[in-house]
Parts: structure tokens; sequence; C-alpha cells
């Protein structure tokens, strides 16, 4: 194995460079730290010892910058008598061990065979753990690609700190199940998981749905009722669509988030809560502060750790997975006999651009089992916006002409044709064609009023 020796005492570099020849290790040295930096960049050794004091970049600094770098090389600080305070401070910040001066020659050759068997696990682990599917990482999601393996780690990385995290991605992209995932690999999972879409209640019951309320707080209220904090109690609070929440609603939020306490409507006095609150959104939070829509100081209370779920068009080698699993789901549940899908029916699943995401795929499959007449998922079971999407996404809004280049009546027809579509694909469920859409569902309930859209025209 290769060892490079930092230290400013020549003495000390020729004596061990002797003594770990001898016992067959491969020895660079460097005088002073910033030259040891270089050194250990450039050449990447497997161990490095680095004394703690030293003029310029001291040993500590050079952990730092080494690990910053990405540096991964195992590293030993040596320090004298006294100052071991230093070398444990090193340790915190991303060495391996220490060795206090004057050491013995068996010492030293002791410590590194000790540190050269754990990188050989290390590494070990590392090479099995690529071995492995994800699948069997990770056995509640479904995933290939290397873009939701990061987000899925960092989300098991996150799990066991209670830090608060905002999870965002575009509608239907997986928020919630990262989000579950997060709980399960929690410290908490043998809690509740309570989950509430923000965009879903009526904002004049919201305050009363997540904080509770007591008899009395306002017509109707015939009961005492603990809200969903109380509910999750111990365990998860999953706030989805946290970009829909009022302002005033916010602060209170911020409130319960900063004093672990909440009130309940009508109550004068504060209860203590147990909750980790994971949220999620398909908006541009930073942007909503910027306008004004939602407060900088909630934005920054939840964004402790960020995790980002890209959408299914940006990673297409997660269809054929996503493909089997729903197909598995739905041959249970339905009881039907489907093996799988057609070759030419995968090529436009895996073609087209899935708007809806992960979310549409799986009603797409759903439809498809439903209307197939053999053991397998026939391309003319698909939607013909999945089977033709060009020719779809071609047709024109309107025609074009001098005297009609209204960008009002044009977009207003856009938006028609899209509510129409996300209608169709979820067979009249407006909940899931809000989240498909990316709009709260008062603001769907409106618009398809407005547009005369009720379920028998949607299809």
């Amino acid at each position: 194995m290769r060892v490079l020796v930092i230290d400013d005492d020549v003495g000390i570099r020729r004596t061990l460079s002797m003594i770990l020849e001898d016992a067959g290790y491969e020895v660079r040295t460097a005088s002073e730290g910033r030259e040891g930096l270089q050194r250990a960049l450039k050449e990447s050794p497997d161990l490095i010892l680095c004394d703690v004091k030293m003029p310029g970049l001291d040993g500590l600094s050079f952990v730092q910058e080494y690990r910053r770098a990405g540096g991964t090389g195992l590293v030993i600080m040596m320090t004298a008598y006294g100052s071991t305070e230093l070398a444990v401070e090193a340790m915190k910040k991303g060495a391996y061990d220490y060795l206090a001066k004057p050491f013995e020659s068996d010492e030293v050759i002791l410590r590194l065979k000790l540190a050269e068997e754990r990188e050989h696990l290390r590494r070990e682990v590392e090479r099995l753990r690529k071995k492995v599917r994800p699948e069997d990482r990770f056995p509640d999601i479904v995933f290939e690609s290397a873009a939701m393996m990061a987000a899925v780690e960092l989300a098991t990385r996150v799990a066991r700190h209670p830090s608060t995290v905002l999870i965002t991605g575009e509608s239907g992209t997986g928020k919630e199940v990262i989000a579950r995932h997060v709980h399960a690999e929690s410290p908490r999972a043998d809690g509740p998981f309570v989950p509430v879409n923000c965009g879903a209640i009526p904002e004049n019951l919201l305050e009363s749905e997540l904080f509770g309320h007591v008899k009395g707080a306002y017509t109707g209220a015939t009961t005492d009722r603990p809200g969903l904090f109380e509910e999750a109690n111990g365990g998860t609070l999953f706030l989805d669509e946290i970009g829909e929440l009022p302002q005033p609603l916010q602060v209170k939020l911020l409130r319960a988030l900063q004093e672990g306490e909440i009130r309940r409507v009508g109550e004068s006095a504060a209860r203590k809560v147990d909750v980790r609150i994971l949220c999620a959104t398909a908006r541009d939070l930073q942007k909503e502060v910027q306008e004004g829509r939602f407060r900088s100081d909630l934005f920054y209370r939840i964004n402790v750790v960020y995790i980002h779920i890209p959408p299914l068009r940006h990673r297409r080698e997660d269809i054929p997975r996503l493909v089997e699993h729903f197909i598995d789901k739905y041959r249970r549940q339905l009881g039907v006999a489907i093996k799988g899908v057609e070759p030419d029916a995968m090529r436009a699943l895996e073609n087209y651009p899935w708007p809806g995401n992960v979310r549409e795929l799986e009603n797409v499959i759903e439809r498809g089992i439903v209307l197939a007449e053999g053991p397998r998922i026939r391309l003319a079971d698909l939607p013909d916006a999945v089977v033709n999407p060009a020719q779809v996404a071609d047709q024109p809004v309107v025609a074009l002409s001098e005297d009609n280049l209204s960008v009002k009546k044009h977009t207003a027809e856009l938006e028609k044709r899209l509510i129409a579509r996300a209608l169709e694909i979820t067979g009249g469920n407006k909940t899931r064609a809000a989240e498909l859409l990316e709009l709260s569902y008062r603001a769907l309930l409106y618009k398809i009023r407005d547009y005369g859209l009720e379920p028998h025209s949607a299809g």
C-alpha cells in the first residue's frame, strides 16, 4: 500500500520512511501541509501520516481541505505529548486515528495494519454494495436510475437525524414514497406516519385539521378534536404541497416547528408535541418567497435537508421496472393473468414524456390491464397520447391568424385542454387530476366549472 508522510521534521520523515519501507510499504514524503495536500490529491495514497502542528497549513486544516477536495485515503494524525486535543479535533473533521510522539516502530506498523484492514473492509463493502440490486437495498422504492439512487441514498442518510426535510419534484414523481422511506428508516419507524395534502383541505378547515379544536370553537365543533400534529405525536407528519399553505397558517406552523408545541383552535393553553416534519412541494418555493407568497423564515426552517426527485422523463431507465411493478400490483389486485407488455408497447411507454410522471404511468398500466384481451398489454391497449405523443402535442390550440393572436384566449384554451386531458387520464378523479396539473383541488374545481368540464364532458 502507498503511504504519504507529512511532517516538517526531516528526522521524523527519514525514520518513518525506513520503518515503513522495511515493512513493505511504498512511501512518499512532504515537508509541509500544502505540499502534502497537493501530493495527496495527485497521487491518491491509501494511508497518510500527518503531523498536527506544522507551519503554514497545519494538520487540522490539511484534513479539512483534503476531505473537502474529495480525498478518500485514511489519515492518521501524529501529535507530540500534550497536543492530543488537536488530534481528536482532527478526527472529528475526518481523520481515522492518531499516533502520539515519540512512538516505537512496532506501534507505527500496528496502527497502519489496523488502518489497512479497515480500508480493505470498506472497499469490500463498497464492492458488494455495487453488486446488490436497488430493489434488495431499498425494497419499498422501485427504481433503476443513478439519479433516483442518489435521492434515495440521501433520504436514507438523513432518516436517522431529526432534521426537517423538504422534498421537491413535479407532481407524481413519488415525493410521498420518499417521505415514507425517510420515516421507515428513522428511529420513529414504530410511530405513526401521518400524511396531509395542504392543498386538498378547504382553507377554513385547515387550521382545525392541523392543530385540532375544542368544543364550541366554531359552529359545528360539538366535541374536542385533536389535530394531525397530535395524531403524529411520536412519529412523522408529512405536509404535502406545503406551498399551498395560506400565510396565516404559515406563521402558526413556524411557531409549532420552533417551539415544539401547538394550540388547538379555541384553546388558550399550548400542548407539547414530539413530531418530525417532512414537507413536499411541486412549486418553486424560492420563487414563492421572492414574490411574497411564502414566508422566508418558514422556508429556511423546513429546508434544512433538500431532496429533489427528478421527473420520469429524466430517468427513463426506471420505466421498465416501474411497469413490471405496476403489472404485478394490479394483476394481484384485479385477479387477471397479465404477464407483461408487448415490445412495441414498451417502446411507446419508454418514449412518452410522462407529464404526470410515475402516477400517470401507473394509471396507464392499470388501464392497459383492464383493456388487455391476451396475456400481455398491447399497443392498442395504451391511450392515444402515449402511442402518438408528437401528434397530440402538435395539435394547434386554435387556428392562428393575424386577427386571432390573443395570449389570454390561447392560454385559456390550452388550460382547458390540459384539464380535460388530466380528467381523462384519471378517469374523472379530481384529486388525482389536480396533482397532475399541479393545481390545488379548490382551484381545479373553479376551473372545471368555468370551462364547463364536468366529468361527463371530460372524456
